[in-house]
């Protein structure tokens, strides 16, 4: 018998698909064709391990553009997989333009971007291993798709408060942007002859996602977690992160086309020029803050968590993967100078994201001009009150780099008494802007969460796609689980 499913979510969309037809299809298939599952993930460009799981049940596709692809590759009607034949079309006519026979360039050009960008998000976990292998195995954290100086990661959790913010009015500039020649091949053409001047401009106007806004957020220029713990920042702009992550993480995946083939840096020529990942002067570090929240029962010892499955449709980046709640950028709550000051706090930002992504509450874009009062603001007071009676604790776990996009993440944990949790978000949401909450498949509320256990951590990080800052999260706070749960 195989395994049973153990990861459940609410559908984060009005569209139900039968996906078990698609177990069904591919061994009908390989048993046609007389091959074997190693040859049929080959052809799919999957890892056998993902075949298996669909052919078995484990794991539910639900990615039309995937399922498409799946019925392209194998030439049987999408009507087998349960989606209409109409949907298998072009995604661009060609136009009538007569440039180069009957063929488009333009076209072409935004077209075979539009299938990199696609096979990206379906694979960010394989590309991630790949560059992994790229750098040396002193700034890797463990076997984990992350990167991070001895001077980024203390040795045992910090409590949020003793980590001091410093401010910097003059940060200097940087020289890698994304738009260097180097970035030619991940920016296709917008017209004859000329090609989209940075990445974020082709995501806006090829695959945009449902929260794609150049907003204001916080550059970081400095970090040492060690014996006096602080962090400096200065500002900048949320595209000027994207501009240069997201380029080479599809420069990845295009030189990963070929499966198998070992990836060399001449093919990599963009995130070559970037050289040293944690120099702050030669590119923009713009960290978002990931949380692990654990809803722990004193009496017990037990400890529960919430993970977040990313919802491809509705994010820009780490689409199709798990992750942990809440996550987002540091950033202030307006476009008002004053906030630049009054949001300048890892925890401010950490309660709004609770705020927004438990709650459901409208996110505070950075677009307003109205300023947050967060001494008026019941959910706020109702933490602050809660930590100063010891039943919300929140904690810093260091700070790394992803190592597809090198995009920065700071590593936080907030241990929750079980009725402080409850109390406070007994109207958490299942759906949310970016995805939906996960749950064991044995439980039937999904904000109970997975047990934070041996387990679960580990058939977690083994056996699923997860997002290296949660990866990395959960393993140190398991492994500093005795001083969080104390």
């Amino acid at each position: 018998m195989p395994d049973e499913p153990w990861l459940s979510s609410p559908a984060s969309s009005e569209l139900e698909l039968n996906t078990d037809l698609l177990g069904e299809v591919l061994r009908e298939y390989r048993r046609a064709n007389k091959i074997n599952q190693a040859d049929l993930a080959q052809l799919l460009h999957l890892d056998q391990s993902y075949v298996s799981k669909i052919e078995t049940g484990k794991r539910r596709v639900t990615d039309i553009e995937m399922l498409l692809r799946i019925a392209q590759q194998l030439n049987i009607s999408p009507a087998r997989l349960g989606l209409s034949d109409e949907l298998l079309r072009p995604v661009a006519e060609p136009s009538d333009s007569r440039l180069v026979g009957d063929v488009d360039p333009v076209a072409v050009s935004q077209e075979k971007w539009r299938r990199t960008r696609r096979a990206l998000n379906r694979s960010r976990r394989e590309l991630a291993q790949r560059a992994a292998d790229l750098y040396q195995p002193d700034v890797r954290v463990g076997d984990l798709t992350f990167l991070a100086l001895p001077q980024w990661t203390p040795e045992r959790p910090i409590p949020l408060d003793d980590i001091r913010l410093e401010w910097s009015d003059n940060p200097p500039p940087v020289s890698i942007t994304g738009s260097e020649p180097e970035a030619a091949a991940t920016l296709p053409l917008r017209a004859p002859g000329k090609s989209f001047p940075r990445y974020t401009s082709a995501v806006r106007y090829l695959d945009p996602p449902k929260l794609f806004e150049n907003r204001t957020s916080y550059r970081l220029l400095d970090v040492d977690l060690r014996d006096d713990p602080r962090m400096t920042f200065g500002l900048a702009a949320y595209f000027d992160k994207l501009d240069l992550a997201e380029a080479i993480a599809h420069e990845m995946a295009l030189a990963a086309e070929q499966p198998g083939k070992k990836l060399d840096w001449g093919e990599l020529p963009l995130r070559a020029l970037i050289g040293d990942p944690f120099d702050m002067e030669r590119r923009y570090i713009i960290p978002a803050i990931e949380t692990l929240t654990l809803r722990w029962n004193r009496e017990t010892g037990e400890a529960t968590f919430l993970l977040h499955w990313r919802d491809p449709a509705k994010v820009a980046t780490s689409a199709g993967i798990y992750g942990l709640i809440p996550a987002g950028e540091f950033q202030p709550s307006t476009v008002a100078t004053h906030d630049r000051e009054n949001d300048f706090s890892l925890w401010r930002s950490m309660v709004r994201e609770y705020s927004e992504e438990i709650l459901g509450d409208p996110e505070r874009d950075g677009s307003a001009g109205e300023p947050l009062v967060y001494e008026d603001w019941q959910l706020y007071k109702d933490l602050e009150r809660a930590r100063q009676d010891g039943r919300v604790t929140p904690y810093c776990l260091g700070i790394g780099l992803d190592t597809l996009t090198l995009t920065a993440t700071i590593l936080t944990v907030v241990v929750f008494d079980d009725d402080a949790f409850d109390e406070l978000f007994g109207d958490a949401v299942s759906v949310n802007s970016e995805g939906s909450l996960v749950s064991s498949s044995d439980v039937v509320n999904v904000t109970d969460g997975l047990r934070f256990d041996k387990d679960n951590v580990t058939r977690l990080l083994r056996d699923e796609p997860v997002a290296s800052p949660g990866a990395c999260i959960l393993r140190r706070a398991f492994d500093a689980r005795e001083r969080l749960l104390s």
